[in-house]
């Protein structure tokens, strides 16, 4: 019965979520008609000199919010619409020519006009039928009550039928029961249906995401190469700064003990003693840097393995839940370890938090792996705080990241890998201590 009750709790939620979403729709349904007129004006004005540079961009910049703000809805209902705009020339100024070129020569730019009526329209009627059919039946079930505490037959119910007695007043209540249920249960379908309708207009053409491809690849190929620069200098410095340092040190202490061996045993051995102390702690550097480069401890037990053992390290308790039948490519799950374990230092040293989760998951092809704490809240990938360094190590691989940081908390940092899996027997033995 608990888990009934819960599944009609967030049937019932999401249901609600939906209608008011229709409200909403149809509030922003009816900006569409003024913009469009505006639009049609400024297009019009366009041959009146400085006027046109100045206008149409300004005014296509409004069309083009309305219409990122419907990408935006229609992604919330699981419907993926990707903006198609050019990428604005370098040098575009505010009512110059490169600007007003750039606005108007962009296929999307039309698109996105040619969207503006009929969004209108479907938006209203789809959106109208979400609300009204909802609040038709909540009308239906508080008639009964109603009727019976006014005592009169003077109140009617819509269209369906007068009420004028009570065993007409009783019928109302189921009508009701079964027209909200009804309402509740179409209203989400109702959104998606606008979403779907919006993405005809408002996606890439095939041509546009093929050049929204190649320039996505462009920026990871360059953001893959500077962070692979950027290991190489920290590798070279660790290794010039610490374990050469060190070896070095070695040295000079094992030739000064040979110089003193013959006239002075005790100092040679006390100058020995050092070594030994030396060459134990650049071993131990040098194990630091391997981890750091690729932990032993992903090669032995995979990527879930290696997140609990990283898990049990953390002075903040930290739960893992892994559910992998396999294991991935060794560059993605390298990529995929070493985002969580930034993540996680973010936790430690910025969101002042009690305790955390860790939840592995492959399903559709897909990577997910979700990271939540009880902490502060407000990340912010801008403040430096590591999150545009794991957003460009997981673009590497066409993985995304996405953030929920409310200032109050709780932070959720969800990425995604598209990667398959080998088979389990194909994995490597685990390693028992």
């Amino acid at each position: 019965m608990t888990g009934t009750g819960a599944r009609t709790g967030r049937w019932a939620c999401r249901g609600v979520r939906s209608a008011l979403a229709g409200l909403t729709a149809i509030g922003l349904a009816v900006t569409n008609l003024p913009l469009l007129v505006i639009s049609v004006v400024v297009l019009i004005l366009t041959p009146v000199p400085f006027l046109g540079l100045a206008l149409v961009p300004w005014t296509m910049s409004l069309v083009r919010m309305r219409a990122d703000l419907e990408r935006r809805r229609a992604s919330r209902t699981g419907v993926l619409v990707t903006r198609p705009y050019h990428p604005a020339p370098e040098r575009a100024v505010a009512g110059g020519w490169q600007r007003f070129r750039w606005t108007v020569t962009d296929p999307a730019t039309w698109r996105d006009l040619a969207w503006l009526a009929p969004g209108a329209v479907v938006g209203c009627g789809l959106g109208a039928i979400g609300v009204l059919v909802p609040l038709y039946g909540l009308a239906g079930i508080g008639l009964t009550p109603l009727w019976i505490w006014l005592g009169t037959g003077w109140y009617g119910y819509g269209a369906i039928w007068s009420v004028d007695t009570l065993g007409v007043a009783l019928l109302c209540l189921p009508q009701g029961a079964v027209i909200l249920t009804v309402g509740l249960s179409v209203a989400p379908w109702l959104r998606r249906v606008d979403a779907h309708f919006a993405r005809l207009f408002l996606a890439p053409t095939r041509t546009a995401e093929l050049r929204l491809r190649v320039t996505q690849l462009t920026v990871t190929r360059a953001d893959t190469v500077d962070a692979q620069a950027a290991e190489l200098r920290r590798i070279e410095r660790d290794l010039h700064d610490g374990v050469q340092a060190r070896l070095v040190s070695l040295r000079m202490v094992i030739g000064l003990a040979d110089e003193i061996l013959d006239r002075n045993p005790t100092g040679a051995r006390k100058l020995l003693a050092e070594a030994l102390e030396s060459s134990g702690a650049a071993l131990v550097e040098l194990r630091h840097l391997v981890r750091g480069i690729h932990p032993p401890v992903l090669a032995e037990r995979g990527l879930g393995g290696a997140v609990r053992a990283l898990a049990l390290s953390l002075p903040v308790d930290i739960a893992v839940e892994v559910d992998l039948p396999g294991r991935p490519d060794t560059p993605v799950e390298s990529a995929a370890y070493f985002a969580v374990a930034e993540t996680l230092t973010n936790l430690i040293r910025h969101s002042r938090a009690r305790s955390g989760s860790v939840t592995l998951r492959h399903e559709h092809g897909v990577l997910s792996i979700v990271v939540t704490d009880d902490g502060a809240g407000g990340a912010d990938p801008e403040a430096g705080s590591g999150l545009r360094g794991i957003e460009r190590r997981l673009a590497a691989f066409d993985g995304t990241m996405a953030l929920s940081s409310p200032p109050s908390g709780p932070t959720v940092i969800t990425m995604e890998l598209p990667c398959a899996l080998s088979s389990p027997k194909t994995m490597p033995s685990s390693v028992t201590d």
